[in-house]
């Protein structure tokens, strides 16, 4: 059942005021702290509002996101929105309503129980009292602490959970003004920033007479410390200079990277720091086989399809406002405060939505070049866009991970011993964590603020970064984790979408088959038998029905099925994953069949479209996407560069949802993503009759397998 107690968004925002208000005209505004990154959470939210309300969707205005408006929730981030921001909105909507009624029984002089609401109207016995929200809003004091005590809807008395509602963001989007891209203002001035090509370099030059006549018009020129920027009135003219300033601008000193750095060579000589987790009993008897392989996924880059932008404006108050689509308005004000010296009550954030980076992408740090440049030419909006090659080139990486997967193996020849040893940088450096400012061109300015000297991965117990799903969820005797802590490196490793769970996920099932095939057993019933969670069993079960599981083609003749399962930190969405491929120079992608067991589903729509996404990006990462550096920096500048999944190779994708209602909301958005390419390389290990155990899937690397 869905509990009543407090959760901590409620805990930490516990005003009901917070979170809900009565405006004119019928209106109800519900705010939360997690913002829309395309993955319709708004419309989730504004559902478990109307229901616990008892209002229509329509009347509903969210306030997502807004430092100035609305409840710190943290970083949007980790499939926690429906669980964090939900679950607060849940219960904060039901005593809001409870206290309505019994300000509306004091005015009627009858028992609270015999009054209802209908779309925000008070009823008794089916009429109309005359009182609704808005009459009695002035009566009753939302400025106090939630207290949980009133109790939520059961989920059989839902009437707007769990239907499919038109998605609120789109209307806007559709109509050209629903991205930040798309903000305007009369005294709007154009900027574009020259990035540093790597760690610490120092700029020595910068033609600054051929910026000016590459621009076409008048364009001013900005330089503090290594830092420089081009502003104009004119968005093509900055365009033009900041083209120029590439190739005009001579970097010196610093970390240049060598043309090996996405390479498991390479990231274990890196420094690291070592720790052992240890779960179960060790076996008496350590002997027996052994089955031994290595897993390896590069370093990966975001690939929006939007590239990032920011605009801020320092008033006459001296003010400072950004508009950004970060994915965590409140720390990113916590640290352009610091990073600009100010204290945090000079500066909002107002979130507007833009092209969804699912991670750490360059969206904190566009806000901060416009803020900076802001209170250089306070009195203008400064609006600054990067390109796509900013994008490559600034933004923070996903880690790479090299895992060493091991076990001994019992009379049965089930593993009795079973250990992951990983390597990896951190998988979080966004703003504020760990002490960090995050935010690049800080770096590049006099003086920035000190920084810690050993940077640490996000803890087991909150998700954990490079360990995030380093524990197979099967029935393991003993189960050992080696986690290496790949740190320092001259590089910004981030939040990819899932941090470690994607490649964590894609050894332990890519190792599942393996021993399975070492066993001479089926692949699924290998996995069913060392399997005893019900909701886990139920995905597996139901992704292999869906596919038709074994399929009838022979190991090694260019088609295979292949399975792969995960639940998401093992406490989100459970999902099991069903790819066909056909494979000869390249894969091709035939079908990908997937199940998930998300508890309550607010928006099956939405949950289906979260899944679809996920089994997309994941594939995208499992057959092409891969980093390349020279001449010291990230060569990666263009979608030639960086070739991502085409529309044209986008499969058939079916989706069973198998959860009950009756069990809390499991967050959805990264369910998919280790089960997909776990799913993947299995189908093409059957294909070629071979495994390959290094993303991505690359034409290169089916050669290599082949010709080996």
């Amino acid at each position: 059942m869905i509990p009543n107690t407090l959760p901590q968004s409620l805990l930490d925002n516990p005003l009901l005021s917070d979170w809900v208000g009565f405006e004119p005209n019928g209106r109800v505004r519900v705010s939360t702290g997690k913002v829309e990154i395309g993955q319709g959470i708004l419309t989730a939210l504004v559902q478990i509002a109307a229901e616990e309300l008892d209002v229509d969707p329509g009347r509903i205005r969210t306030v997502s996101g807004e430092t100035s408006a609305g409840p710190n929730e943290g970083v949007t981030a980790g499939s926690t929105s429906v669980a964090m921001s939900g679950a607060a909105i849940r219960l904060a909507c039901a005593e809001v309503r409870a206290l309505f009624l019994a300000r509306g029984a004091e005015r009627l002089g009858v028992p609270a129980e015999v009054l209802d609401v209908e779309d925000g109207r008070i009823r008794r016995d089916g009429q109309d009292t005359g009182h609704d929200y808005w009459t009695l809003a002035g009566e009753v004091d939302l400025v106090r602490p939630a207290t949980g005590g009133a109790p939520a809807k059961s989920p059989t008395r839902y009437r707007v959970v769990g239907r499919n509602l038109p998605r609120v963001d789109l209307p806007a989007k559709i109509a050209g003004r629903g991205f930040i891209h798309d903000m305007t203002t009369p005294d709007l001035l154009h900027a574009r920033v020259v990035h540093r090509p790597w760690q610490n370099a120092r700029l020595a030059s910068l033609d600054e007479a051929a910026i000016r006549r590459a621009a076409g018009a008048p364009v001013e020129i900005l330089r503090e410390g290594d830092f420089a920027a081009i502003l104009g009135e004119r968005d093509y003219a900055v365009q033009r200079a900041a083209l120029t300033a590439r190739d005009k601008t001579v970097w010196e000193g610093g970390t240049p990277l060598p043309d090996d750095t996405n390479s498991p060579d390479w990231l274990l000589a890196q420094p690291a720091r070592s720790r052992t987790v240890d779960t179960g009993t060790p076996p008496a008897d350590d002997q027996g086989e052994v089955i031994e392989a290595t897993y390896w996924r590069p370093f990966q880059t975001y690939g929006s399809i939007g590239p990032s932008c920011g605009l801020a404006r320092v008033d006459e108050t001296g003010h400072l406002t950004v508009w950004s689509h970060t994915q965590n308005p409140y720390a990113l004000r916590a640290q352009i405060a610091r990073a600009l010296d100010r204290s945090a009550e000079t500066v909002t954030v107002l979130h507007r939505q833009a092209a969804g980076c699912y991670g750490h992408n360059t969206a904190d740090d566009v806000a901060f070049d416009a803020a900076f440049l802001a209170t250089r030419r306070p009195g203008r909006t400064v609006r600054v866009l990067f390109t796509r090659e900013d994008e490559f080139l600034a933004a923070p990486m996903g880690a790479a991970m090299v895992i060493r997967m091991r076990a001994v193996l019992d009379a049965e020849r089930r593993p009795k011993s079973w250990t992951i040893d990983l390597a990896s940088p951190v998988h979080s450096n966004r703003p504020g964590s760990h002490g960090h400012h995050g935010l690049r061109s800080r770096e590049a300015l006099p003086n920035p603020p000190p920084q810690p000297a050993a940077r640490n991965d996000n803890p087991d117990a909150a998700g954990g970064g490079a360990s995030r799903n380093a524990h197979a969820l099967y029935d393991l005797p003993f189960h050992r984790m080696i986690h290496h802590t790949v740190d320092p490196v001259p590089l910004r490793t981030s939040s990819l979408r899932g941090l470690g769970a994607f490649a964590n996920i894609f050894a332990i099932e890519s190792f599942m088959d393996e021993l399975a095939a070492a066993a001479g057993a089926d692949a699924v019933a290998y996995r069913l038998a060392l399997m005893s969670d019900p909701r886990a069993r139920a995905v597996i079960e139901a992704a292999a029905e869906m596919c038709g599981w074994p399929g009838t083609t022979p190991v090694g003749e260019g088609r295979g099925l292949g399975l792969g399962f995960g639940r998401y930190k093992n406490r989100a969405a459970y999902m099991a994953v069903a790819a066909e491929v056909e494979v000869d120079e390249r894969v091709r992608l035939v079908k990908i069949w997937g199940a998930a067991d998300c508890g309550l589903v607010i928006t099956p729509d939405g949950a289906i479209n979260q899944l679809e996404g996920g089994i997309i990006q994941a594939a995208s990462w499992t057959l092409f996407e891969e980093l390349r550096f020279s001449d010291g920096k990230v060569a990666t500048a263009m979608w030639d560069d960086y070739p991502i999944l085409r529309f044209s190779q986008v499969p058939e994708i079916d989706i069973r949802l198998v959860g009950d209602d009756r069990d809390p909301p499991l967050g959805v958005g990264e369910a998919a993503m280790g089960p997909t390419a776990a799913a993947i390389g299995n189908a093409v290990a059957r294909a070629l009759g071979t495994r390959i155990r290094s993303l991505p899937l690359s034409r290169d690397r089916i050669m290599a397998a082949l010709l080996a």
